[in-house]
């Protein structure tokens, strides 16, 4: 009751500083449409910023069509990566050496609206954005992330879907490739004279996969289908615009937590073991998004944003094998253990004891609705912004495990589980977020200081009975947290090339429900400069992320198996330092040929502070390695350009990474070196044609080991296509 009152007393000290800030707003002549959906908007807007901030646009996105968000980030500084299904369809994306896992410490959003399953019940991002209909991406770290929560340590993700154009235009993309994959983007809109305006979309992306599964016709591939719809209403006349966006995606992969053994994936890295065969994740996502603008005066603006995002899932994968979890399996094999002979018999096909094989039904529906405010004032030398929000998720549970024997290669049902007998639980998340944002100029001076409110209760109920549902009251849990967390940053214009900056802020994680868990804190530094002459564009920033208490989260995709799903442990201090590094520039070769080259590379030294022993983190000495923290990783992308012809070349480097904190034998990845091709032809105003190689150079190289066992990158791929717009 007290949080509850607590809540209710602030929400109306901050409305009633928005009411009097309308109260004396003048009637504006008119209002033009609000683009609300970025948070940075370009490139040009990112260099004024004062902290690090990167945009990657429509055109950046263009030359190689990627529909992977891992290879679209490896152009930005900063971001880790840890890949695993060679597609990205549920990436594990870090910032700044916050944990990887799920990127459930990255703050995620579509259009400026939080987009993970249940940010802060349960932030683990099992359902991702598809890239391939995306228009732009904006990555915000350090001070300029404060406006975005409630995970600030790292930095923020904002994905800006197609907008509606400002006349009838369409697009048209066709791309096939290798391994019978095939992809359709379109999309149509128009604005009327009215100010009425709407945009039509759909993008379909199927593939059979670039691995083979053991005594199976079942491919590894995928098949997702993208629908958008917007609707716009904006009079020239009116101090009013509004925004509906309506967006359903599903997808259907043939995707597994079992990788292989070392001696299996030197023989074959593109092996799937027939006892993955049943494996199959099955997804739904909707979201619906309606914005109102309203221009007080020609200094101030409230924008006011409503949104409900559900998402189900069905992830039908291994559990087990004789009661020993995969990744004890594969961990066997590869150190020779006892059972080393008969767990390989089995993984190559061999027959199993009755039952033997375990499968669960991973089925889980989320939610994640909320309300926003955002009121924009521009006075004298101040760009004033407060936000609130109000915001509600959760994550339910009904999951149960299935029993199979493995027959001549194949897998035949034992027996049916029990259903929530694997997992019969909801947990929930309340949050009130309220931040203060000012951009001040002073001549050669920007300052921004900014402060963020987070207040969030955390609750997780335990049920029997099945979808029956009775309360287990022994097993309630309550937790509790609010933070303050102040932000600085300031940009001093040296001349009209070269800027510094330099910004602190502290860092906040969201902890889940489990009594006696830390939230993730930190105070974080970033010091840097810029320089822009002509088509040269330079940045070099240091940061450093300083823990009081790093968290990790156990989960099914981390290999946990002596931990309990979806808890959270506390993993004390840590250091994360590093050194990013940007280049962009285009040299002129004459007969109106050009190269634009573009450079980033990221140093990082991410290291715990203290020794202990945990569940989720293991044996940790003070000095180990945070896992998947690569400390160097470099991207150089080439070009040649000449009338309508358009040649593209990009090399990413990634180190070898300790996937534990241990980092013993079998528990490190390979460092790769990936090259991919593009090419593209203009053939007339509306028409091109392109080509790309992803891998083209065809590395094998052990780029993950988690959940169970060593995954590959992604094979050699080639496709082409053409865009046409009418």
């Amino acid at each position: 009751m007290k949080t509850i009152l607590r809540k209710g007393r602030l929400l109306s000290v901050i409305t009633a500083s928005l009411t009097s800030c309308l109260a004396f707003a003048d009637h504006a002549e008119k209002a033009e449409f609000f683009e609300e959906i970025t948070i940075v908007g370009t490139k040009q807007s990112a260099q004024q910023v004062t902290g690090s901030a990167h945009v990657i646009s429509d055109d950046d996105l263009e030359i190689f069509s990627y529909t992977d968000i891992q290879r679209i980030l490896r152009s930005v500084p900063g971001v880790n990566l840890q890949v695993e299904d060679g597609y990205g369809l549920r990436p594990n994306i870090g910032i700044r050496g916050v944990p990887t896992e799920r990127s459930a410490r990255v703050v995620l959003l579509e259009d400026n609206v939080p987009v993970a399953p249940a940010p802060y019940a349960a932030s683990s991002a099992y359902y991702f954005p598809t890239m391939g209909r995306m228009y732009s991406v904006e990555v915000l770290k350090g001070p300029s992330a404060i406006t975005q929560g409630p995970n600030t340590i790292g930095g923020a993700i904002n994905f800006v879907s197609t907008p509606i154009p400002t006349s009838s235009e369409g697009n048209l993309l066709l791309d096939v490739g290798e391994d019978s994959t095939t992809r359709i983007h379109a999309n149509y809109g128009s604005v009327t004279d009215s100010g009425f305006g709407y945009m039509l979309e759909t993008h379909q992306w199927k593939s059979d996969g670039f691995q083979t599964i053991d005594n199976s016709n079942t491919d590894t591939g995928l098949d997702v289908e993208d629908y958008t719809v917007k609707f716009s209403y904006a009079p020239a006349d009116s101090r009013h615009a509004l925004e509906l966006k309506y967006q359903y995606a599903q997808q259907d992969s043939n995707q597994t937590y079992l990788g292989l053994t070392d001696a299996d994936f030197k023989a074959n890295p593109y092996r799937r073991y027939g006892v993955s065969a049943l494996d199959n994740i099955a997804t739904e996502h909707n979201q619906l998004i309606l914005r109102h603008e309203f221009t007080i005066n020609d200094a101030a603006t409230l924008t006011t944003t409503a949104y409900n995002n559900e998402h189900k899932r069905s992830w039908y994968k291994l559990q087990k094998l004789n009661g020993e979890s995969w990744g004890d399996v594969i961990e066997d094999i590869n150190v020779g253990g006892a059972d080393a002979v008969a767990y390989q018999a089995i993984l190559d096909g061999g027959d199993s004891a009755e039952g033997a094989v375990r499968l669960r039904d991973n089925n889980r529906q989320y939610y994640s609705r909320g309300v926003a405010l955002k009121l924009d004032v521009q006075a004298g030398m101040h760009d004033l912004e407060v936000g609130l929000r109000l915001h509600k998720d959760e994550e339910d549970r009904l999951q149960q495990d299935d029993n199979y024997t493995q027959v001549g290669g194949s897998l035949a049902l034992s027996s049916e589980g029990v259903l929530g007998a694997a997992g019969n639980r909801v947990a929930q998340a309340e949050a009130l977020a309220f931040y203060v944002h000012d951009t001040i100029t002073m001549g050669d001076w920007v300052v921004t200081p900014g402060i963020r409110f987070e207040d969030i209760e955390l609750t997780r109920r335990e049920f029997t009975g099945g979808s029956d549902r009775v309360l287990d009251p022994t097993k309630n849990r309550d937790n509790s947290v609010n933070a303050v967390l102040p932000s600085l940053g300031a940009l001093y214009q040296v001349n009209d090339s070269l800027s510094l900056l330099a910004g602190a802020h502290s860092g906040f994680g969201s902890p889940t429900s489990k009594e006696g868990t830390q939230e993730e804190e930190s105070i974080n530094y970033e010091l840097g400069g810029r320089y822009q002459s002509n088509e040269l564009s330079v940045e070099l920033i240091a940061f450093m992320n300083d823990y009081d208490n790093l968290v990790g989260e156990c989960t099914a995709s981390s290999g946990g198996s002596d931990c309990t799903i979806g808890d959270t442990f506390n993993g004390g201090a840590a250091m994360i330092k590093g050194i990013e590094f940007s280049l962009n520039n285009r040299f002129d070769l004459g007969s109106s040929a050009s190269m634009p080259i573009a450079f980033v590379y990221t140093y990082s030294d991410a290291q715990f502070d203290s020794t202990f022993d945990s569940e989720f983190f293991g044996n940790v000495s003070a000095g180990d390695d945070i896992p998947y923290i690569p400390e160097q990783q470099m991207t150089l992308n080439v070009g040649f350009e000449q009338g309508d012809v358009r040649l593209n070349a990009s090399v990413n480097y990634v180190d070898a990474v300790c996937v534990n904190a241990s980092c013993g034998a079998f528990e490190k990845t390979e460092d790769s070196t990936t090259l991919d091709l593009s090419a593209n032809y203009q053939v007339n105003s509306d028409l091109s044609v392109f080509a790309r190689l992803e891998n083209a150079t065809a590395e094998e190289d052990i780029v993950g080991r988690q959940p169970y066992g060593a995954r590959p990158n992604k094979a050699r791929t080639a496709a082409m296509g053409i865009r046409l717009s009418f």
